[in-house]
């Protein structure tokens, strides 16, 4: 009798003390119980993720959002909803560890930090770290950007990428791209930090596009772009991965279902064109992720 009632003491203690230890349900668990994909993205970074005129929120990283999604559903063998929350760079990586999102796509870049804290998908895209200037302006160097104020968002690459290259430029630190755009017109900075491509999307659109400069010519850096995950979800993140390298495979074989998707996006009438030139870039960095892994079967695309 009394080892039964120790028995079942301890039992009790290890499920107050170690709750999460004894009972965490794993992203897959959780999908499978629910039915539901939680995701957060961005609402300002076109074209990966943004929000659109009706308040929806879309983009390249949405689309690989629906990618995960439908493989999820084979996976499983059920349908699934894809609920998506908007989220700031610096609320992705608690939202994630905190179980309120089961995976983060937007803009997101791998770093060793953020790698302590969360874990990546392989990469289904690729940036870099540039500069919004106003015409005319001479920051283009490293050298260049000594004391000179660069607005970044917090908790990004691109911050880090401005650290890196110049230690003495004065950081200015905005909530969001949106003021960052802002800051630069109204001379509150001399520059904007932010990822090529963003930066591109926004020239294009821009009312006065000639008033402003991207610069340098080469990035201060490049980053892959690619998916975050709670860690610990090795069945979830096979299934990220699997829908990820099966979408590149077929973009760079040219299946007219995955171009169709990129054109979107990157098109000649997509939300931001990428020259021919910048196009093959992609195609190629994409067959860099992609070559060292087994080939997915053609009836699996």
């Amino acid at each position: 009798m009394y080892k039964n009632l120790a028995i079942a003491i301890f039992g009790l203690t290890l499920t107050t003390v170690l709750p999460n230890a004894a009972f965490a349900e794993t992203v897959m668990q959780k999908v499978a119980r629910t039915g539901v994909l939680t995701a957060g993205t961005s609402r300002d970074a076109m074209p990966f993720a943004y929000s659109n005129e009706q308040g929806q929120l879309i983009g390249y990283s949405v689309d690989m959002l629906s990618v995960i999604k439908q493989q999820l559903e084979k996976d499983l063998g059920k349908k699934i909803q894809l609920k998506l929350v908007p989220l700031s760079p610096d609320q992705r990586i608690p939202n994630i560890v905190n179980g309120k999102v089961d995976i983060v796509c937007d803009a997101s870049s791998f770093t060793w930090e953020r790698d302590k804290k969360v874990d990546f998908s392989v990469s289904y895209g690729a940036t870099g770290t540039q500069l919004l200037v106003k015409a005319g302006s001479n920051l283009d160097s490293p050298e260049s950007l000594i004391g000179k104020r660069i607005g970044v968002l917090p908790q990004t690459t691109n911050e880090l990428a401005i650290k890196r290259v110049q230690p003495q430029a004065k950081l200015v630190y905005l909530k969001s791209r949106a003021e960052g755009y802002k800051a630069l017109q109204e001379g509150k900075i001399d520059a904007f930090s932010s990822d090529s491509i963003l930066l591109e999307g926004w020239l294009q659109r821009a009312k006065n596009p000639d008033d402003f400069a991207i610069v340098p010519a080469r990035p201060y850096s490049r980053e892959g772009i690619a998916c975050m995950v709670p860690e610990n979800n090795s069945k979830f993140l096979d299934s990220v991965n699997y829908s990820l390298v099966k979408f590149m495979q077929g973009f760079v074989n040219n299946d007219q279902r995955y171009v169709t998707i990129f054109d979107r996006w990157f098109g000649a009438k997509g939300a931001v064109f990428l020259n021919q030139d910048l196009r093959d870039l992609m195609k190629e960095t994409m067959q860099l992720f992609i070559e060292f892994r087994e080939e997915i079967p053609q009836r699996e695309l």
